[in-house]
């Protein structure tokens, strides 16, 4: 789908005779509103969007959309890419990102009547009090699914890292177990730091988050050319005692790699990818603190932020893939040998990464709790720090007890990426934008329609397919 730009999609006031109809009025003042052209009166402060002058850089801005777009999605693109194959995988990554790119068309033209920059009163102001709770509640799911991701990041590599620097076997000692370290890493590290009241400075480690992952793909593409063919290395995939048997999956068990191929698991690669561009509760934030907002600027943000990550998701998963072939894992890491002294390094800058960011993923959902429960409450140090030490021990319940990353990025994947990326936005776009200014049966509205259409078949098929695996027993046959 061809993504328009922001001035072909720039809604246009009708008029009637020289008067607008009264929703157009609506909209038009409410647009004035939101971005403000016109210079204000003398000794009298700008008006600015939610009282907040925004002063950050349009390429910062691109810094901070690209690093909410990064996440631990990044290590499951190769295996994705083995069950769909070379070309066809990258089609299909393709087709998410102008599909992303193309929603967060449909937030801003939104958020630009209305005037808003949340995620959660969009949905008021398009469905009620109704919709802020779907909307929260949606959020809450997706991001307790990248918190659990970034969790078992923490529980399958954190072992291996330090039975490595210790030399010591990681599955003999009960100190090296998966899941006490992650209790521990969340007591010790996560939790104090999300007791903070105000995170922002946690901002700074953007920048590292985004080096730490550059890293990895450089490391990626240059073990690809050291290793060639690790088909048959003891020290790569042969090594995996629990690797399956590829014959079983009918997959390409030689050094040749398929442009196009389909099995039973074909089926966890979408969800895996459109949850790796799923950016959408942080892009008005950012459009807060743009520096001279328009929606055609930060348009340019989005479109931008979304094709780096495309190349970067791409590279990743394309190098990844053409090291380990159709042996690749839902977790690439394991793959390489836990005594290389670069994969090593690329796992400490991994696990620093996703460390630092599970604070950060956990604001938004204390915050829309607070939003939901406690709406006219003044700021409590006990509710603050009960709802982190819920939300925590929640997530690490749900981090022991899943048996591989592939099914947290299947699951979330399949509800809450579809909802945010296809249906939230197309049901804005449907109830905000007044009829007198987009008729209901406009080009604009039919394919917001048919955008939240496909993020329903999209939804209900990737879901079917996920629940027929796990009746038939299959669900694991990948997993490590």
């Amino acid at each position: 789908m061809a993504i328009p730009s922001a001035a072909g999609m720039e809604l246009q006031d009708p008029k009637m005779n020289g008067a607008l109809p009264g929703g157009a009025v609506d909209y038009r003042q409410e647009r004035e509103g939101f971005l403000p052209s016109q210079s204000p009166a003398p000794g009298r402060k700008p008006t600015q969007f939610m009282d907040f002058e925004g002063k950050t850089s349009f390429g910062m801005s691109v810094f901070n959309l690209s690093n909410a777009i990064m996440g631990s999605g990044i290590l499951g693109l190769a295996y994705a890419m083995a069950h769909t194959g070379v070309l066809f995988f990258l089609a299909l990554l393709l087709c998410i990102a102008l599909l992303s790119s193309y929603s967060i068309h449909l937030l801003l033209t939104c958020a630009g009547v209305v005037g808003i920059r949340a995620y959660e009163q969009l949905g008021q102001r398009a469905l009620g009090p109704a919709g802020k709770v779907v909307v929260a509640a949606v959020i809450c799911l997706h991001n307790v699914g990248a918190m659990s991701s970034y969790l078992f990041i923490i529980k399958s590599e954190l072992p291996l890292v330090i039975g490595t620097f210790l030399d010591m076997d990681p599955e003999g000692d009960w100190y090296l177990k998966g899941n006490l370290l992650i209790i521990i890493v969340s007591v010790l590290i996560i939790l104090p730091l999300a007791l903070m009241r105000h995170l922002g400075y946690l901002g700074y480690t953007s920048g590292l988050s985004l080096t730490c992952m550059l890293f990895f793909l450089i490391s990626v593409i240059y073990k690809k050319f050291q290793l060639g063919c690790a088909m048959g290395r003891n020290e790569t995939a042969a090594e995996n005692k629990s690797a399956p048997s590829l014959l079983t999956q009918g997959l390409n068990t030689s050094c040749e790699a398929q442009m196009f191929t389909a099995d039973s698991q074909m089926f966890y690669t979408v969800p895996i990818m459109a949850f790796a561009f799923v950016c959408h509760p942080e892009v008005l934030p950012i459009y807060t603190e743009l520096y001279r907002p328009s929606k055609r600027r930060m348009q340019a943000v989005a479109n931008v932020s979304i094709g780096a990550m495309f190349c970067m998701y791409g590279l990743t998963a394309t190098f990844g893939y053409l090291t380990f072939y159709s042996s690749v894992e839902a977790e690439m890491l394991h793959m390489y040998s836990q005594q290389d002294l670069l994969i090593l390094c690329v796992r400490l800058a991994v696990l620093l990464a996703v460390t630092l960011t599970v604070p950060v993923v956990l604001f938004p959902i204390r915050r829309a709790l607070q939003q939901l429960l406690f709406p006219s409450k003044a700021f409590s140090w006990p509710r603050h720090v009960a709802i982190a030490l819920i939300l925590l021990v929640l997530v690490n319940v749900l981090v022991i007890c899943v048996p591989t990353i592939r099914d947290i990025f299947g699951v979330i994947g399949s509800t809450s990426a579809p909802s945010l990326i296809f249906i939230l936005p197309s049901i804005f776009y449907l109830r905000i934008i007044p009829s007198d200014v987009e008729p209901l049966y406009s080009w604009p509205k039919i394919q917001a329609l048919c955008f939240g259409v496909l993020g329903v078949l999209f939804m209900a098929i990737s879901l079917g397919f996920m629940f027929a695996n796990w009746a038939t027993g299959q669900s694991h046959v990948s997993g490590h």
